[in-house]
C-alpha cells in the first residue's frame, strides 16, 4: 500500500517540476514575480483560460492578461491570525513586442492588491485596471 502512495506523491511532485517551454522569437515573454504576496499565476489570455499558470507567451500587439495573486492580510480576529486573500487583477497591454521579456509583479500594499508590467529595461508599462478578490 506504500508504494503506490510514495509512486503517486513523486508523479505528482514532478509535475509541479515539469520545465518551461522553449521561449519562441516571434512572441513575447510573461514572467510572473511577487515580493510581498504568497503566489502570483497567469491565470486566462484574451479571456482564454492557460494551461500553465507560470508564464504569459504572447504574440506582438495588444493582450488583456488576467493573474491570481494570493495575499495574507491581517484577520482582524483576537488573535491576529493572517487571512489568505485571492484577487484576479486584470492588466492591459497595447504593445507587447517579439522577442521581449516583461515582468508581472503582483504587489500587496496595505492590504490592497495591485500588479505591475514591466518591460525588459525596468520600465511599468502598464498597471492593473480591474481587480477581484475573493
Amino acid at each position: 500500500m506504500r508504494q503506490p502512495l510514495i509512486l503517486l506523491a513523486l508523479g505528482l511532485l514532478s509535475a509541479c517540476a515539469s520545465p518551461l517551454p522553449p521561449v519562441d522569437p516571434q512572441k513575447a515573454w510573461v514572467d510572473m514575480f511577487t515580493y510581498t504576496g504568497k503566489l502570483v499565476m497567469a491565470e486566462r489570455l484574451d479571456k482564454q483560460r492557460l494551461k500553465d499558470g507560470r508564464y504569459f507567451q504572447v504574440t506582438p500587439g495588444q493582450h488583456e492578461l488576467i493573474v491570481r495573486f494570493d495575499f495574507e492580510v491581517n484577520g482582524g480576529t483576537f488573535n491576529n491570525d493572517p487571512i489568505d486573500r485571492t484577487c484576479y487583477l486584470t492588466i492591459r497591454y497595447d504593445n507587447f513586442e517579439a522577442g521581449q521579456r516583461y515582468r508581472l509583479e503582483g504587489r500587496e500594499v496595505a492590504m490592497q492588491p495591485s500588479a505591475r508590467l514591466y518591460n525588459a529595461a525596468g520600465k511599468i508599462v502598464a498597471e492593473d485596471r480591474a481587480t477581484t478578490c475573493l
